[in-house]
């Protein structure tokens, strides 16, 4: 078996890369067909390389295996989602966002209340699935456009991720530099604080609709709601449930596995005559909402095991590459002579940043994005005199911020099917997730926030 150089290695590489970023951005195929391609073209390779079967096997087993407790946290959620519409917790959320929540500040208002409910909980999935899945109700309801609702959503979740202590990205990407979690945290706001400024700023832009849905129209739709679905303070009880074990942190399935059945239990009180056989049907192929209207039919008919399966065969075939691509060394080979280049701060950082989105692009996993990177540069962040904390905060906001935005990324996958939009209808909308790599990259070379080795406290 021939030594693969850096030259066949990069080659490999963008060929992979536009094989599914022109399929899926200009021939608009489904993402399984090319990642079904570039498996098999990846397995010629590894063939005509002499690499056994075996080998192939082990790489397929050694991708996917990541992302199996992700997988199981699809289906649960899935669950999760038909249950709390038909047991009237999404539905009640509505209500109240519809007649709390002013229209002329609604796009910025959801964007800082996902971030603060991520913030609490730690997770992105949860939080998009569950208020972002309402938020996204009540601005389609109010006129605007889900690309934008979902833009915002997505950011505010992730900027929750991002600075939560309870985010498993976040003690990842600290865990991997070395560097304490708090003090990991704090660098982040760095950048983290003027994407924040600058994301609520384009969210209040681009939140000025003029052709909203009228107050009469609104009332409408909260009438509607209230006459097919129980709407009452017990749907607060999962809801705080989800808090609660968040604080314990305890782990996420569990967590979602204990909501559904209280949920389930919440259905039965409101509901007493609501059989077994149709809470199954619900677990299984979501709810169906047949209200008559159909606005609030398209926005609340969701869920169900069922919902998560083109998302599990999305994510299998992306792990898959990604295993192969592991197993060939391909990653590696093009990583090691970048990570030991001599070269300024500045560039150091762009390079980093560069290599996390494009291990995101090309395995689809957040978790690897921070590793690979981790890994392969630590050394040469210390040899060039710079703080670990350096490192860890280009991890989190190149590698774990940027998977929302792939459309093959297990985050981009599961949002796109949590809230029934594609992930390159809110990718533009999502500011926050944009503005993080690009602050991180101009902080690198204007040394703004830079924590050199021998000054790591801050």
């Amino acid at each position: 078996m021939k030594k693969l150089s850096i030259r066949e290695g990069f080659a490999l590489l963008i060929l992979l890369l536009l094989l599914i970023g022109v399929s899926i951005i200009k021939f608009n195929l489904d993402p399984q067909t090319p990642l079904l391609l570039a498996i098999t073209l990846l397995i010629f390779w590894g063939k005509f390389r002499k690499y056994s079967w075996d080998d192939i096997h082990k790489g397929i087993q050694r991708g996917v295996r990541t992302g199996i407790i992700p997988m199981i946290i699809f289906i649960l959620i899935g669950a999760l989602i038909s249950i709390w519409i038909a047991a009237g917790i999404i539905p009640s959320m509505m209500v109240i966002g519809f007649k709390l929540l002013n229209p002329s500040f609604f796009i910025p208002s959801v964007f800082l209340i996902c971030a603060v409910v991520g913030t609490s909980i730690g997770s992105a999935f949860t939080t998009v699935s569950t208020i972002g899945l309402a938020f996204l109700g009540m601005g389609t309801a109010m006129g605007f456009t889900p690309g934008l609702v979902a833009g915002a959503i997505v950011s505010g979740s992730v900027f929750g991720d991002k600075m939560s202590p309870l985010s498993d990205s976040t003690n990842l990407s600290a865990a991997v530099a070395e560097v304490d979690l708090f003090r990991h945290i704090k660098n982040l706001m760095w950048t983290t604080i003027p994407s924040l400024i600058l994301s609520t700023l384009l969210f209040l832009f681009f939140g000025m609709n003029k052709q909203l849905a009228t107050t009469n129209q609104v009332a409408g739709l909260t009438k509607v709601i209230e006459s097919n679905f129980q709407v009452n303070w017990l749907a607060a009880i999962p809801i705080i449930f989800i808090f609660i074990f968040s604080w314990k942190r305890i782990p996420a399935i569990p967590t979602l596995l204990i909501n559904i059945v209280l949920s389930i239990g919440l259905l039965k009180f409101n509901s007493p005559n609501v059989k077994l056989s149709q809470i199954s049907s619900y677990l299984q192929e979501g709810y169906i909402s047949t209200t008559g209207n159909e606005i609030i039919d398209a926005l609340l008919s969701r869920g169900g095991v069922q919902s998560m399966m083109w998302s599990i065969s999305l994510i299998i075939l992306a792990l898959a590459l990604g295993g192969l691509l592991m197993e060939f060394n391909i990653i590696d080979t093009v990583m090691s002579p970048i990570s030991n280049a001599n070269m300024s701060t500045g560039r150091l950082i762009l390079v980093t940043a560069l290599s996390a989105v494009g291990v995101n692009a090309l395995v689809g996993e957040q978790y690897l994005a921070i590793v690979l990177p981790g890994n392969a540069f630590k050394k040469t962040y210390k040899q060039m005199g710079l703080s670990p904390l350096a490192l860890s905060r280009v991890l989190e906001d190149a590698g774990a911020v940027v998977n929302s935005m792939i459309p093959w990324g297990v985050s981009g996958v599961f949002i796109s099917t949590a809230l029934g939009v594609p992930t390159l209808t809110y990718l533009p909308y999502a500011f926050f997730c944009l503005l993080c790599p690009v602050l991180t990259v101009v902080s690198g070379f204007t040394n703004i926030g830079i924590k050199k080795l021998e000054t790591t406290t801050l």
